[in-house]
């Protein structure tokens, strides 16, 4: 059902966005800010930032792993608190609070314990509107003010693995594009940005377990948003929905999100599901796990460490697995023909571009969760542990490949940002990594240590840098 905006809210909203419009620095839109390019071109964001250094404020703000969108002096955010999915502004000059819009949803999805949210989507705006999206729930559009222009409920968001919602909307002119690659039914979708009326869904019955964002292709003049999933990276017509290319053999599992450089677009993930990292036999699962001996694996048999990994891994969500089940996995998993592996892509290609279309490849040091950024002429992308790769954009030949950052071990969610020659890099531990762009090996310029996770992406708007830890949104600038 959606809430008929007034005349007053119309103006409001009209005169905001065109002031905003005037000064496109001022924009970080969605995840990752434009077209979810992780680029702030013309930025000058500080170098030294951490708990001590640049600070221009902190605020409180609740837990949820989603990424801030701003425009103009507004900042947005999506979280979960006291059973109310909300979305949230915040003021850029001083960080306080502006207004908060929660909805109670009848159900909530399930949802990594440890590092999931009914909240992980980040938000997206064009200066008038601001939509996101819960599993739980469906898509809702405010104001800047916080006034509820349209909802579009949708049903309940089964994950692939159970870990939650991870994909965010984006918005592309007229309309607002969301890919629900859930663990059966899944589409993707396209409304008006004006009202939330449907304007296209295409159904995706391959597809079961992404978590990446679509992204804007101007492809030979034809727009598309491009998305991946179940091994297949795949472009749709923008005004149809239709399918218009595929490139196969890519990864199984899905968390990262295309990115484009001078008109090529290249797609980097990596997941245990493709087939360098297979599932292990039956005898050895339940060789491991079968505490009892009775031929069957329930949850409680699992040590807690790895519980959320197998529940992710149960494909008919009745809590065990037996030999029939893992038959059925292993089977469905050698049909994927996956692989761990970076693509670029030429324009210009509709049907099967496998061959024709992918200009290089290359295996080494793929990111999981983060996705890559491409810079300056090289894309550059992080694996868990703090090992880092650049290639050549245009020819895939290395600059460095798996080096490790020092002093930052762990896993990485945040994904990758960069401005004035230099990469920000988040890891989920806490520490925030400054590395000079460009070289033969990672230069590291600044460090510090947040003392808490960190597993939103870094927003920067002009020269100011923003960071979403555990319990507090952060801003620094000089």
């Amino acid at each position: 059902m959606n809430t008929p905006r007034t005349a007053l809210a119309v103006l409001a909203t009209l005169g905001a966005g065109a002031l905003f419009a005037a000064d496109a620095s001022a924009h970080w839109p969605q995840f990752r800010g434009a077209n979810a390019s992780g680029l702030a071109a013309g930025a000058n964001p500080p170098l030294k930032v951490g708990p001590t250094d640049a600070v221009v404020w902190s605020v409180e703000v609740p837990w949820s792993p989603s990424s801030p969108a701003i425009w103009g002096d507004r900042i947005f955010l999506t979280t979960w608190r006291d059973g109310l999915l909300e979305t949230r502004c915040h003021n850029r000059a001083d960080g306080k609070l502006q207004w908060a819009r929660g909805v109670k949803p009848a159900a909530v999805e399930d949802f990594h314990r440890s590092d999931g949210s009914p909240a992980a989507s980040s938000p997206a705006t064009d200066g008038r509107h601001v939509v996101s999206y819960f599993g739980s729930f469906g898509l809702i559009c405010h104001d800047v003010d916080g006034l509820e222009l349209w909802r579009l409920p949708l049903p309940l968001a089964l994950s692939a693995g159970q870990y939650g919602s991870g994909t965010s909307p984006i918005i592309v002119g007229d309309r607002v594009v969301l890919c629900r690659d859930l663990h059966r039914f899944s589409t993707l979708l396209a409304v008006d940005v004006k009202t939330g009326r449907k304007l296209w869904e295409t159904p995706r019955p391959e597809a079961s377990g992404s978590f990446g964002t679509p992204v804007h292709w101007k492809n030979n003049g034809v727009d598309e948003v491009v998305i991946a999933a179940n091994s297949r990276l795949k472009g749709f017509d923008l005004k149809t929905g239709r399918e218009r290319w595929v490139v196969e053999n890519v990864t199984g599992y899905v968390c990262t999100t295309p990115v484009i450089e001078e008109g090529m677009l290249f797609f980097a993930a990596w997941s245990n599901d493709t087939a360098d990292s297979p599932l292990p036999t039956w005898e050895e699962f339940y060789k491991k796990y079968d505490k009892n001996g009775d031929g069957i694996v329930t949850f409680d048999e699992i040590a807690e460490a790895s519980i959320d990994y197998w529940r992710g891994v149960d494909a008919n969500r009745d809590g065990k697995f037996s030999k029939e089940d893992w038959d059925i996995m292993s089977a469905e998993a050698k049909t994927m023909r996956s692989e761990n592996v970076i693509v670029a892509v030429k324009p210009g290609g509709t049907g099967n571009i496998t061959e024709s279309h992918v200009a290089w490849r290359f295996r080494k040091g793929l990111p999981y969760v983060p996705s890559p950024v491409a810079y300056g002429g090289r894309i550059y992308f992080v694996k868990d542990g703090g090992i880092l790769t650049s290639l050549d954009a245009k020819t895939g030949e290395p600059a460095y490949v798996q080096e490790r950052i020092a002093n930052a071990p762990g896993g990485y969610y945040a994904s990758l940002v960069a401005a004035d020659g230099r990469l920000y890099v988040a890891s989920l531990p806490g520490k925030l990594t400054v590395i000079k762009a460009g070289g033969d090996k990672p230069e590291i310029l600044h460090q510090a240590d947040f003392g808490e996770r960190i597993l939103a992406t870094p927003a920067i708007v002009g020269d100011q840098l923003y960071v979403r830890t555990t319990t507090k949104l952060w801003a620094f600038g000089k």
